[in-house]
């Protein structure tokens, strides 16, 4: 995510916003939010052909995905309504393939959800951009717009019919515990916060700044995250944009000298605040004048001049002392983005540091003095083994292709042998060297490169570190025209990475899946055995199957599985299995004559590919072409295989047999009773034909008895 969509919403979101605010200062929010939504969702409605109102969900959830940065007291909430929401896309997509037109109680259904989503969409807009004292002061009309929110969302989820949506069942399951959590949220009523509220109309009652008790303020600064100049600045540019919109009263007024008052005790606080523009501590060599810092150089809390630039996870700098007191105040979130920290290592920025420097010396400044920081190494690591790899990276970052290709070799040793090692090496800042090393034309680079990304991904913050330096989109180019062995470990690095479900979502947008797919068809037998354990997790994800199934996933899998000497065969039925739930899976599955070789397999296979096997059947004798796919399972053979599996096989297996079995016998059944009408009406039709006969043969002989004309006299 770029720098400008992390800083939050822009101008016109606030304003958006602002108005809402304005709205709730007039009325109870609730039915204010709500009916505007309404009211706006039947305006487009009234315009919406059938079958768009599904596309419109799709937008409105990407939409609400867009908004973040909760920074005010009720962010538990607003983060557990933006997360609920955002599950429902897999739904949402799947509907799309839905038999057109829908039903008419479907569509309706999806008009209310759709009418719900506005309203969420105009509450977290609210949480995201609107003033963070307001949210405080109207405390209950925001929790009664939560209420109202959620018990429409559980509303209109309840009137969903899954069936003719043709929701595939892994979805079903997951839009059902949305479903539930929905309508526990709507049962209970969480508690605001009754300390901070208090502290604010005490700040508020006060005569004056002096008469207010600075631990008030203090808890006041950090509750309402009101700690740094962007936040004060923010606060009051929203206050502004709010009065611009129309003055909703005496509220503004209100928060307005809630906010002057939090700002003056900010600004007399010591730079440990993090908030006080203070003047750096830079001594010109040459006092005549004293230029201007770049502010890429200034540390984002306290604005000086950096001495010893860290990178933490978002991939924000800070100097390492402000960002060090930030964490152990307690904080596990990036102060400058906001963004929850998946991890608290603090990464050298060495490139900056040299930046500092240079400038310190072009402007005839001291520059920086580091206070010793090499204590800070792992205590695991020695300060010999933490100055080796100090020097490894200065040959990696040289421009001497030999001194890089050893450079890498070597990291790629250290890394390999010990857990102590591979932290030493993330916290000494050797990834974003290696990353930036992905696309080298050397060959013996490139293979040094990736299989030392690898072996430092295995340490959990690690692989923070790789994806925060954007190394994925390195490691696809290296995917798709390395060398075979280059080709395998980029594979086994995807599958280390995408553990984390998050990363499941940034690897399959950066095309990683079409390069594992060809290196499944025509890679080593190594590879191929990486390639599916990366494509395996990464399918896990919802969003990434349909990607895999498009570049053309299905038959190489369907081949492997006839490639018995491959053994492969676990590894194809695996995500086979995962695909089969997915429409374009099943669909792409059986039109590519699969039933023959999963019977053999249940047949023939070892119990976990029987297990896997069977399960891929569950999904295709379900929907449309179930009785297709079902008579052709029976022609292969498969009653007495069920049968068997259902006695003999893995828990799972034998679930999956009898949920077949019963399907089989439903479908014999059923074709048993169509053959016998079909005898009926052929014998009753052979009867009436005969009847027919008989009755014609008699008239023939009637006619034949009658006098024929010559016999009759003049």
């Amino acid at each position: 995510m770029d720098e400008e969509a992390k800083a939050g919403p822009k101008p016109d979101s606030n304003a958006n916003a602002a108005a809402a605010v304005e709205a709730a200062a007039a009325a109870p929010l609730p039915p204010s939010s709500s009916e505007a939504a309404e009211r706006e969702a039947k305006a487009e409605g009234a315009a919406e052909e059938e079958g768009e109102v599904v596309e419109r969900l799709v937008e409105l959830v990407g939409e609400i995905a867009a908004i973040s940065d909760f920074r005010n007291s009720y962010r538990r909430q607003f983060c557990n309504l933006s997360r609920r929401i955002r599950l429902l896309v897999p739904m949402l997509e799947e509907a799309k393939e839905a038999p057109a037109p829908l039903p008419a109680a479907s569509e309706a259904a999806l008009r209310r959800l759709r009418d719900a989503l506005h309203g969420a969409g105009e509450l977290l807009r609210l949480g995201s951009s609107g003033s963070k004292i307001f949210l405080v002061l109207e405390r209950e009309k925001i929790m009664k717009s939560f209420q109202d929110i959620t018990a429409r969302l559980e509303q209109a989820l309840a009137g969903i019919s899954f069936d003719e949506l043709n929701i595939s069942d892994e979805v079903r399951e997951q839009v059902e515990l949305v479903h539930a959590q929905f309508k526990r949220a709507k049962e209970r009523s969480d508690s605001s916060d009754d300390d901070l509220f208090n502290d604010l109309i005490s700040v508020y009652n006060s005569s004056s700044s002096a008469n207010v008790d600075p631990d008030i303020l203090r808890r006041l600064s950090e509750k309402l995250q009101l700690v740094t100049i962007h936040d004060l600045n923010q606060e009051s540019l929203t206050l502004h944009e709010m009065a611009s919109g129309g003055d909703p009263g005496a509220i503004v007024e209100k928060m307005s000298m809630l906010l002057k008052r939090i700002k003056d005790f900010v600004q007399t606080q010591d730079p440990e605040m993090g908030a006080q523009a203070s003047a750096t501590d830079i001594s010109p060599k040459d006092n005549s004048t004293c230029p201007v810092i770049p502010d890429d150089f200034r540390c984002p809390i306290s604005l000086d001049l950096m001495k010893d630039p860290v990178i933490v996870a978002t991939g924000q700098t800070y100097e390492r002392g402000c960002i060090e007191r930030w964490l152990e105040a307690g904080h596990d979130t990036c102060p400058k983005t906001q963004q929850k920290l998946p991890s608290k290592s603090l990464t050298p920025n060495y490139v900056l540091r040299s930046l500092i420097t240079q400038w310190c010396e072009a402007n005839g400044i001291e520059p920086p003095k580091r206070s010793a920081q090499l204590s800070n190494a792992p205590v695991s690591c020695t300060a010999a083994e933490h100055n080796n790899v100090f020097e490894l990276l200065q040959k990696l970052s040289s421009q001497n292709l030999e001194d890089q290709r050893g450079a890498a070799g070597m990291l790629r040793q250290l890394a390999k042998r010990s857990a102590e090692n591979r932290a030493c090496i993330g916290d000494a800042g050797a990834i974003p060297v290696l990353v930036s090393l992905l696309s080298t034309t050397d060959v013996s680079t490139q293979e040094h490169v990736v299989t030392a990304l690898l072996n430092l991904s295995i340490y959990e913050e690690n692989k923070a570190r790789i994806i925060t330096s954007g190394a994925v989109p390195g490691i696809v180019h290296v995917l798709k025209r390395g060398s075979m062995e280059a080709r395998e470990n980029s594979a086994a690095t995807l599958f280390s990475l995408s553990i984390v479900d998050e990363n499941k979502v940034t690897i399959g947008a950066s095309g990683a899946i079409p390069a594992l797919v060809l290196l499944l068809s025509n890679g080593s037998q190594r590879g191929k055995k990486d390639a599916a354990t990366a494509l395996f997790n990464l399918c896990i994800y919802q969003g990434n199957k349909g990607k895999a199934v498009r570049a053309g996933l299905v038959p190489i899998l369907l081949e492997l599985l006839t490639e018995t000497e491959s053994g492969m065969v676990d590894e194809a039925l695996a995500i086979l299995a995962i695909l089969s739930g997915h429409p374009e899976g099943k669909a792409a599955i059986g039109a590519a004559s699969a039933i023959p070789v999963l019977v053999r397999v249940i047949r023939n296979g070892s119990a976990r590919s029987k297990e896997n096997a069977a399960a891929v059947m569950v999904h295709l004798c379900n929907g449309e072409q179930q009785q297709q796919h079902l008579a052709e399972a029976q022609e292969q053979g498969i009653v007495s295989l069920l049968e068997e599996l259902a006695e003999s096989g893995t828990d799972r297996g034998k679930r999956k047999a009898i949920q077949l079995l019963e399907r089989m016998n439903r479908f014999l059944k059923q074709q048993s009773q169509a053959q016998a009408q079909a005898e009926a009406m052929a014998q009753a039709q052979a009867q009436a034909q005969a009847q027919a006969l008989v009755q014609a043969q008699g008239q023939a002989d009637m006619r034949s008895l009658l006098p024929t004309s010559s016999h009759i006299p003049d």
